[in-house]
């Protein structure tokens, strides 16, 4: 162990993704000195590779009786929206049966709930931030349109969009030319679409990460490049040496669980292994976010390019990345977007964290009221991270946050 000892602060935060980083912010407008550490530094992970997409109306939790329904036909298909490889099937077993008993009716009940209160705590508190951190620029409203071919697959899509209007979500369905006149250029096979006019996205996701760090150095925070290593009962345990401090944020994404276990506690986090391609920013005329629901993946336009990305590879951490998914969602997009150019792109491959319920863990670690978890939210991460961090910043503080924390215990599972 390393004997090495080094001042801490009031808070540290364990990682400088979207959501330390807000996090960290946050906490610093409440008057807390506060360190972040990374092993790599901000917006390396899935911080930067992710759609930009702030998608408030996406309340609907991942573990669901449809998705169940689904599974066997995408996991026959490698490429699919699905898959698990071969290779981590035994390994994943335990999650994947939590996750089965998270998609009972009742529990997706719940989980909506939860999910919803969390969507619009974080859309509450969407302008406020941006504006106290003059990152307002960031922001765009676009609006999105999910795609269905043909009358069966728009039909089975009609209870979700039930559910959509209960919660105040605005929406307008559409079909034939008053699809085209939001995004031209679609092709024929999808008939019908929805068009929530309220989506709003960030310009280009590393960029805004990017700011996030730059906005919290401004403020008087510090980032460090270092490891995380072990929780300890006045601090963290990293490669560099021990940092004490008086509450420890764990906000490291898809490594989260790892730090949790050297305190005891089994968090059964896994990891989304997610795929992309970014395009040269002329490769489409793209007007709005679209989401091909059926197929698993979405196109966004970001400031870095038209990005194509998306599906669910359930891998864990250490297998190698599997290319071919990118150039199968590249090839369907191609074949939905006949003049998509798909030369000249870049692929990425970056880990999502997920638990079964898909829910974030947020509030103590159990038996440790000093370590406070902000992690597993899936394909969530910068939609909800704002939320997030203000319901850290209360718990930091001593306030009450704003929504009841019990549906994301770390201790739950």
């Amino acid at each position: 162990m390393n004997d090495k000892h080094q001042s801490g602060a009031d808070v540290i935060v364990v990682g400088a993704g979207v959501i330390g980083l807000s996090v960290a912010l946050s906490a610093r407008a409440r008057g807390l000195s506060v360190i972040v550490i990374d092993r790599e530094g901000p917006a390396a992970g899935a911080s930067a590779g992710n759609a930009g997409a702030l998608a408030f109306t996406d309340i609907f939790p991942l573990a669901s009786p449809g998705i169940i329904r689904r599974a066997p036909r995408w996991l026959l298909d490698p490429l699919g929206p699905l898959t698990i490889p071969p290779a981590y099937a035994r390994r994943i077993a335990p999650w994947l049966w939590r996750f089965w008993r998270a998609s009972s009716p009742a529990w997706v009940a719940a989980s909506t709930h939860a999910q919803t209160a969390l969507m619009r705590l974080s859309q509450a508190a969407l302008d406020p931030f941006l504006l106290r951190e003059g990152l307002t620029g960031f922001l765009r409203r676009e609006g999105q349109l999910q795609l269905y071919e043909g009358e069966a697959a728009f039909r089975a899509s009609l209870p979700g969009w039930e559910a959509r209007a209960r919660e105040g979500i605005a929406f307008r369905h559409l079909q034939g030319d008053a699809i085209a006149e939001v995004q031209p250029g679609l092709a024929p096979r999808f008939t019908h679409a929805a068009f929530t006019p309220g989506w709003c996205s960030v310009s280009d996701p590393k960029d805004y990460t990017l700011a996030l760090a730059d906005r919290f150095r401004a403020a008087g925070g510090e980032i460090r490049i270092t490891d995380a290593q072990a929780i300890l009962p006045t601090g963290v345990q990293t490669s560099e040496g021990d940092l004490r401090c008086c509450k420890l944020v764990i906000a490291a994404g898809a490594f989260s669980h790892r730090l949790a276990r050297t305190a005891g506690v089994a968090i059964p986090l896994e990891t989304e292994r997610g795929y992309n391609t970014t395009l040269p920013a002329d490769a489409f005329d793209l007007r709005t976010h679209l989401t091909f629901e059926a197929h698993g993946f979405v196109v966004t336009r970001l400031t870095s390019g038209i990005r194509v990305g998306g599906a669910v590879e359930l891998g864990g951490l250490s297998l190698p990345p599997n290319y071919a998914r990118a150039d199968a969602m590249l090839k369907k997009a191609a074949s939905f977007l006949p003049g998509l150019k798909t030369s000249g792109g870049r692929q990425w491959m970056g880990f999502r964290p997920s638990l079964p319920d898909s829910l974030p863990a947020i509030g103590p670690l159990p038996g440790r009221p000093d370590v406070i978890c902000a992690f597993g939210h899936g394909h969530l991460g910068l939609t909800q991270s704002i939320g997030t961090a203000e319901i850290v910043a209360d718990l930091l503080t001593g306030r009450t946050p704003a929504i009841d924390l019990a549906p994301y215990s770390p201790d739950r599972f």
